[in-house]
């Protein structure tokens, strides 16, 4: 009896310790924790779990080693306010990942993000084309921030990717708008599901110029028959000096 009381009381000690560490270290929405924030997060829970189940050990033991990393906290908070070097260094920068319509593969490389994790992101933006973004920046917390265009309907001089102005052919689906080719590979089943081939699809990226589906990042169909192409990085033209 006396070992389950001596358990509970260190329980109930040990919330009200961590309760007044994170009110000293402020608020932070989850979604909004950087990554030096999140191994904060990950020390004190183990500290915790620690001190409740080592019961023959004196709470100081454990205590001591969660203020150290709570002031560490807030040192590192004071010094971010402070030097953007710092604030670079420990909560990182943001991520340019679609640039004036175009997609950077480099920059989505660099941050592990492929095709399909993309898509993700901006569908939880409420956004259904990718022909619509005009920029997209992946934040320090790994949410992506979207800027669409103003204007959807045409091109404008900005916009590096190809999205012809009148439907490339008629398709037979309704719904969100099919990725074709993702990273150079085409995607077979949404050829079906729009009643193509391969053939077509090969036919369709001449007409910008493009003989190799390799040379592809990202492709795209809507329900209105529209496309939107992206060249891969190594293929696209620069500027001459």
């Amino acid at each position: 009896m006396d070992n389950i009381t001596g358990l509970l009381l260190r329980t109930l000690f040990t919330y009200f310790f961590i309760l007044i560490l994170l009110r000293l270290m402020g608020k932070r929405e989850l979604g909004k924790m950087s990554v030096f924030d999140v191994v904060i997060s990950i020390m004190l829970a183990e500290m915790a779990v620690l001190s409740i189940e080592n019961t023959d050990k004196p709470l100081m033991h454990f205590y001591l080693p969660m203020l150290l990393v709570c002031v560490l906290e807030i040192a590192m908070s004071f010094l971010s306010l402070k030097s953007k070097k710092v604030r670079d260094v420990v909560d990182g920068s943001a991520d340019m990942i679609i640039e004036n319509g175009e997609i950077r593969e480099e920059a989505m490389r660099r941050n592990r993000l492929n095709m399909d994790d993309l898509m993700v992101h901006l569908r939880q933006k409420n956004v259904k084309n990718i022909a619509d973004v005009e920029f997209a920046l992946l934040e320090p917390t790994g949410q992506l921030s979207v800027f669409v265009k103003h204007d959807k309907s045409f091109l404008t001089k900005g916009d590096l990717g190809i999205r012809p102005p009148q439907p490339a052919n008629p398709v037979t689906y309704k719904g969100l708008p099919i990725p074709l080719i993702l990273d150079g590979k085409v995607r077979t089943e949404a050829l079906r599901r729009i009643g193509q081939n391969e053939l077509w699809l090969k036919r369709e990226i001449r007409k910008y110029g493009i003989k190799d589906i390799k040379d592809v990042s990202f492709c795209s169909i809507d329900d209105q028959g529209i496309m939107y192409l992206d060249k891969k990085d190594s293929k696209k033209d620069t500027p001459q000096k």
